[in-house]
């Protein structure tokens, strides 16, 4: 079916206010691919969608008017939507953040996976894979959130802290806050830096708190410490 300008505009359009709805869910939570990027990525897919359904129209009709070309013309449908979702890859890494023990931004690049799937649906127009798809997306960034969040309230929390210090004083120091409000230390990282006649150390923990203990209390208590140079809270789970 060749595609007439209103179908193509009802297609966009869609498209449009689907990749809104996932853009502003990511928006309002400051995410790095907010509104604009789902929009253009869900209008994008479904622009090459739709071109890859013309195409492949194009090549039938042409099949059927000049038969002695039937054997040469090829038209493979799914040339230009690998080069789409391959293509997404590499916008899904821009949102994604390593710092040190912590990666961020794997859920947006994920959304936005699907969003160009989504979009990729409505250019072919499957409308119900792309109204159950946008669904389950929508679900699964906003009721599964609130699911693991209520999840942890029963589990212990895992946080990741950064303290500096020049002096193995603070270390004992550190080591004996821990043992006193039974902080268990699951894994330490340690490392030493010369500054001229003096030595800068650091450690990496990943810690395990009960549920009487604040990642701020923690903070603020090392902190106060004369030797200990800087603290800084990596990730909190």
């Amino acid at each position: 079916m060749d595609l007439t300008f209103a179908e193509i505009s009802i297609r966009l359009l869609i498209a449009t206010f689907f990749g809104s709805i996932i853009g502003w869910e990511r928006e309002i939570k400051s995410r790095p691919a907010g509104l604009r990027t789902h929009v253009l990525v869900c209008v994008g897919s479904t622009i090459i969608a739709m071109i890859q359904k013309q195409i492949m129209f194009e090549s039938l009709q042409t099949a059927v008017s000049f038969p002695e070309l039937s054997g040469i013309i090829r038209s493979d449908p799914a040339r230009l939507i690998c080069q789409v979702l391959g293509g997404i890859g590499f916008i899904g890494a821009g949102t994604i953040v390593r710092n040190k023990n912590s990666v961020h931004g794997i859920t947006t690049a994920a959304s936005l996976w699907v969003t160009a799937v989504v979009g990729l649906s409505i250019g072919m127009g499957y409308y119900r894979i792309a109204i159950l798809g946008i669904i389950y997306l929508l679900f699964s960034l906003t009721v599964l959130k609130k699911f693991h969040s209520l999840s942890t309230n029963f589990l212990p929390s895992i946080m990741r802290i950064e303290v500096e210090y020049c002096s193995l004083e603070a270390k004992e120091y550190i080591q004996n806050f821990f043992s006193e409000h039974k902080i268990k230390i699951k894994s330490t990282d340690f490392s030493i830096q010369y500054h001229d006649d003096s030595r800068i150390y650091t450690d990496d923990y990943t810690l395990e708190l009960p549920k009487d203990v604040n990642c701020n209390d923690i903070v603020n208590a090392l902190s106060k410490h004369k030797n200990i140079t800087q603290v800084h809270l990596e990730n909190y789970v």
